[in-house]
């Protein structure tokens, strides 16, 4: 017999869901959402009240989301947090490789680039998905499974607890593939690390150790990921036994040279095992539980304010911006990320883009031609 039985039900109880499934899917690329039981410290389900998983499930493209998936994130927040029964809700991605790499670049390159005003479209929804986390009655944790990049970077410094495996990376693209970091980077990581270290990380493209973010305050923790008999291993790539060299700090920085080549070598053929990831979610979902449910949204609501602030200022001016830059750099710059497989590289000649602007050259297909990598032969 259940333990709720004695319970009073209450009739007719009232549906606030916006949709129904329409949005999840489990056939890739697509959003999967699921209410997973409440464990107790013990491992112990806990009957009636449970976690709500929503989850990126695009592994082969490192879960960047297209726009139907982008639709999907802000249904499965909504219905996290409408479901009196939910505690809080997590928000991941499918594999053991990424937990969002950010927009999808084939998407983008080959619809998106070159209509502005199609991409002012996808630049609402994607404001609503970011809107969606930060306005979820419920708390949000970010179950860092791989690289977050880019705009995955951005959704998930959107939720309010991050949780990582010690394999991810975490950086920006935008400057380096034609857009800027505006769809949350520009307004959170100021209020999230230093100013200086959050310019640079927001510029220079540079990818930051799950350690490293650990040390400087972005994320809440990171755990080790690969078992080896029995035993596990911390990611080889990165220092993490060392704390000064030269007077500098290296922790969590990466290793370089013949280090580098054999860390990337073990880890292609590493186990990877989620569970102490997973062990560390399940504290903070029972933490949460523990708490009043009502004095436990208000001050999360609390803090997500001081984000939300200067997230509402920019983001209706950045989605104006990030749509006509459709045009111009983005449209160069997703379209050699598209065609790397052709051309052998990523990006477009920025020296001969900046002498040609220097130059005062028109925009035009000649200046587009000279500056996107040829076809290798």
């Amino acid at each position: 017999m259940s333990n709720l039985d004695w319970l009073p039900r209450e009739s007719g109880k009232k549906d606030h869901f916006l949709w129904g499934d329409e949005h999840f899917s489990d056939k890739p690329p697509g959003v999967i959402f699921e209410k997973r039981p409440i464990l107790d410290p013990s491992g112990n389900p806990v009957q009636g009240l449970y976690s709500a998983w929503i989850i990126l499930n695009n592994p082969e493209q490192y879960n960047s989301y297209t726009t139907e998936m982008v639709k999907g994130v802000i249904s499965g927040f909504q219905r996290a947090s409408s479901d009196s029964s939910v505690v809080a809700a997590v928000f991941t991605g499918a594999g053991d490789r990424a937990f969002c790499t950010g927009g999808n670049t084939k998407e983008y390159a080959e619809y998106y680039a070159g209509r502005p005003s199609e991409y002012g479209a996808y630049m609402d929804l994607f404001n609503a998905m970011v809107d969606a986390i930060l306005g979820c009655k419920k708390p949000t944790i970010c179950r860092v499974n791989g690289m977050r990049v880019a705009g995955g970077q951005e959704i998930g410094m959107a939720c309010d607890i991050s949780l990582s495996s010690d394999l991810a990376v975490f950086g920006q693209a935008g400057p380096r593939h034609g857009s800027a970091p505006d769809g949350g980077s520009s307004d959170f990581l100021p209020w999230m690390l230093p100013l200086e270290l959050a310019m640079w990380n927001c510029v220079s493209c540079e990818f930051w150790s799950a350690y490293k973010m650990k040390r400087l305050g972005l994320i809440s923790n990171c755990v080790p990921v690969i078992k080896d008999n029995g035993k596990w291993v911390r990611n080889p790539a990165v220092i993490t036994d060392t704390f000064l060299e030269d007077g500098e700090i290296v922790f969590g920085e990466f290793v370089t040279g013949d280090k580098a080549k054999r860390a990337r070598e073990y880890v292609k053929t590493a186990t990877v095992d989620f569970e102490r990831l997973d062990a560390e979610v399940n504290k903070v979902l029972w933490t949460f539980t523990n708490l009043f449910p009502g004095c436990l949204i208000k001050s999360v609501d609390g803090i997500r304010l001081k984000k939300k602030f200067f997230w509402d200022q920019a983001k209706v001016i950045n989605r104006h911006w990030l749509a006509v830059n459709m045009a111009t750099e983005a449209y160069l710059g997703f379209n050699a990320f598209n065609t790397r497989k052709l051309t052998g590289k990523d990006t477009i000649d920025f020296i001969e883009y900046r002498r040609r602007q220097a130059a005062g050259a028109a925009f035009d297909a000649e200046f587009m031609t000279a500056v996107l990598a040829k076809p290798v032969k």
